[in-house]
């Protein structure tokens, strides 16, 4: 009976090791990208009496000796996700791990909280810099030196809309263009119709103030539109501020001409502007770390590094919502969307993946078998407890 009370400690021991397993699972509950882990349960060794002869010996008589755990396995299911509003919140929708990297270790998550660090780094809050791809290697990922946008010079001024047969002349006013410093020079369009010495022949001027930049013609064909090759002019513009020297060219090709009660010629677009000053920080949802500046330019150029593995049994948990990998296993890189990588929502995390419901059931069932356990030694006890009495009274 003696061994009834070591196979019943066997019960409380695991049992125990069962609820502190639960606890752990219950205590993450909210804890971004936490994986809930299951724990192994296996029997014991076990002893063999057979009876009868060597030639007639039946089944033999099965002696177990309790019950040890094993592994705690961890459950990579996906974690529902919640909306949090912060641009650089993601969560990974699929297989995938983000990559990190602290003290020349690599670390493995699925919690994507991070922030821009005073040095410019993509980080964890406590300090581990988000990796992403430089080919098929992971590097920091930073905006150092891109807190600010130079301005660009315009290239290219395009017209749309038409000019009149009935005008004689037409002004296009307040054109805006930058010089190579971003600085903005606000110019003027002075066009006249010469379509009575020419059909389809328009002269222009172009000032900045009082000053004359540049002369030149633009012509349309019988149809309206302007005809190829003779739609554009370009000249050397120069601001006069320490500014370099552009080629600026005044594209009409958009540009019609017909009979209507006035001209409408206007700018459509030009490709300068103005310098600016990093204003919003944002992960899209190819993983791109997204910068927007004060001018209304964006700048993409890096993007979040994913890992998958062959074998997941090989990650390790090292707390902070980080995994190691141990063991011979082939590690995979690439962007979300790319080899057999998950997808990405932005502005949120992954919640634990911890089902409640089910733990409670795990609870119950371990406290019955701890109970049990519990009993069987008891019971064990009193027995021996009786056999003691029994041969006290002779």
């Amino acid at each position: 009976m003696l061994d009834s009370i070591y196979i019943g400690m066997t019960g409380l021991i695991s049992f125990s090791k069962g609820l502190s397993n639960i606890s752990n699972n219950v205590a993450n509950l909210n804890t971004p990208g936490f994986k809930g882990y299951q724990l192994e349960f296996l029997d014991l060794s076990y002893s063999y009496q057979y009876s009868g002869s060597p030639e007639q010996q039946g089944a033999p008589s099965t002696q177990g000796s309790g019950v040890k755990t094993g592994a705690s396995i961890p459950h990579f299911s996906q974690g529902e996700f919640r909306q949090t509003g912060n641009d650089l919140d993601v969560a990974i929708d699929g297989n995938g791990f983000f990559v990190l990297r602290k003290d020349g270790e690599v670390f493995y998550t699925r919690a994507g909280q991070f922030k821009v660090d005073e040095s410019g780094y993509l980080v964890t809050d406590d300090g581990a810099r988000v990796a992403g791809l430089s080919g098929n290697t992971p590097v920091d990922i930073s905006i150092a030196g891109k807190r600010s946008n130079p301005g660009k010079a315009t290239k290219t001024v395009t017209f749309v809309d038409s000019l009149s047969t009935t005008s004689s002349d037409f002004d296009v006013n307040s054109i805006m263009i930058y010089d190579s410093l971003g600085i903005p020079h606000q110019l003027t369009l002075s066009l006249i119709n010469d379509a009575a010495n020419v059909p389809g022949h328009w002269t222009f001027s172009l000032l900045e103030g009082s000053t004359t930049l540049t002369t030149g013609n633009v012509y349309y064909s019988g149809d309206g539109s302007p005809i190829s090759g003779l739609d554009k002019h370009t000249f050397t513009y120069r601001a006069g501020n320490g500014s370099d020297a552009t080629a600026l060219t005044l594209d009409f090709s958009g540009s019609t001409y017909y009979s209507s009660s006035a001209s409408g010629l206007r700018v459509g677009s030009q490709d300068g502007y103005t310098a600016g000053f990093l204003s919003k920080t944002a992960i899209d949802a190819n993983g791109n770390l997204v910068l927007t500046y004060s001018n209304g330019q964006t700048l993409k150029e890096e993007s979040l590094a994913l890992a998958w593995f062959d074998n997941l049994s090989s990650l390790q948990a090292q707390g902070s919502n980080r995994y190691t990998v141990f063991g011979d296993v082939k590690r995979i890189l690439g962007r979300a969307g790319e080899n057999g990588m998950g997808n990405l929502k932005t502005g949120g995390i992954e919640l634990s993946n911890v089902d409640l419901a089910q733990e409670f059931s795990e609870l119950i069932i371990l406290q019955r078998g701890y109970q049990a356990s519990s009993q069987v030694i008891t019971a064990a006890n009193e027995m021996i407890q009786q056999l003691g009495e029994i041969r006290g009274r002779r």
